[in-house]
């Protein structure tokens, strides 16, 4: 496993996104519950060292919090004794209401949410502590205030933030300096809008976590010829267009750290195996080309 810096961290170039661990399935059941701790097991044995969680993926019944969690405590589980290995971050600004989820950028709701993070994490402080997205009734500098204040705490180790634009960004730089390490937005073949965050964040220093990575990739038909790039490079390697996908995806940056997510071992040893295959100049120029338009 490679690795790339994550503020004053060293972590394995590739994380794993927790959120499929807690999604229930078409007939409304959660992932089986030793199969997502394999899950995580195996992420660990093939050097990944960066897992990404949020106290707002589960179920929106389940009991622990008004329904905030339930990955929170299935991380937390599969890393009962090997939690040294990893740099676990999650997110909190995301509330349950009744049958909704409103973003909330509150001070005094961050405070609560970071605090039930670290219950059920058992932990004394967040490897990194990111805000979920920008809430519009409140303004972005008070909400990063709130994030720096429960670093000053020392109750997160870092932060970062989500789901933003440049703007925001550089809002966040300027209130929170050294203790912002990363932004996690949007990022695949599919989804290619956020590429100035991305390069904005090469510039600050910043990590860059695309989350679903992969988005797209199992639906041929949606992405169409981008999908059909990416299916040819993949053939011509030997390998699956997901790992292909996560390759291109590294090669953006040596400061993108992409998070796929993953509910068996199998998908995350597939992505895995993307930090050791190589792609062409004239690879990766096709398929920077075939989101031409998309």
């Amino acid at each position: 496993m490679i690795t790339r810096r994550l503020g004053n961290r060293t972590v394995s170039a590739i994380g794993l996104g927790g959120m499929p661990l807690s999604r229930p399935g078409r007939d409304g059941s959660l992932p089986d519950r030793e199969r997502a701790i394999a899950t995580v097991h195996a992420a660990l044995d093939l050097g990944v060292t960066l897992i990404d969680t949020a106290d707002c993926y589960g179920p929106d019944d389940h009991p622990t919090d008004e329904g905030l969690g339930h990955n929170e405590e299935v991380i937390a589980e599969a890393l009962r004794g090997r939690s040294e290995e990893v740099v676990v971050a999650t997110k909190g600004g995301i509330r349950p209401d009744g049958a909704d989820w409103p973003i909330d950028g509150r001070p005094a709701w961050l405070r609560q949410a970071v605090e039930g993070s670290l219950r059920r994490l058992g932990v004394d402080a967040i490897d990194l502590y990111q805000h979920h997205r920008p809430d519009p009734a409140v303004p972005y500098a008070e909400t990063m205030g709130a994030m720096k204040e429960l670093y000053d705490a020392g109750l997160v180790r870092a932060v970062g933030i989500s789901n933003a634009d440049p703007g925001q960004i550089a809002e966040a730089h300027a209130v929170l300096g050294d203790a912002l390490v990363s932004v996690q937005n949007e990022f695949s073949p599919a989804f290619r809008t956020s590429l100035p965050e991305l390069e904005l964040c090469a510039r600050l220093g910043l990590a860059f976590l695309p989350w679903s990575p992969l988005g797209g990739m199992q639906d041929a038909a949606g992405l169409g010829s981008t999908h059909a790039a990416f299916q040819e490079v993949a053939r011509a390697h030997g390998v699956s267009p997901q790992q292909v996908c996560i390759a291109w995806i590294l090669a953006q940056g040596d400061h993108v750290v992409p998070i796929p997510g993953a509910s068996r071992p199998a998908s995350i040893q597939d992505s895995a195996g993307a930090v050791h295959l190589r792609l062409t100049p004239e690879e990766l120029a096709r398929l920077d080309a075939s989101g031409e338009g998309a």
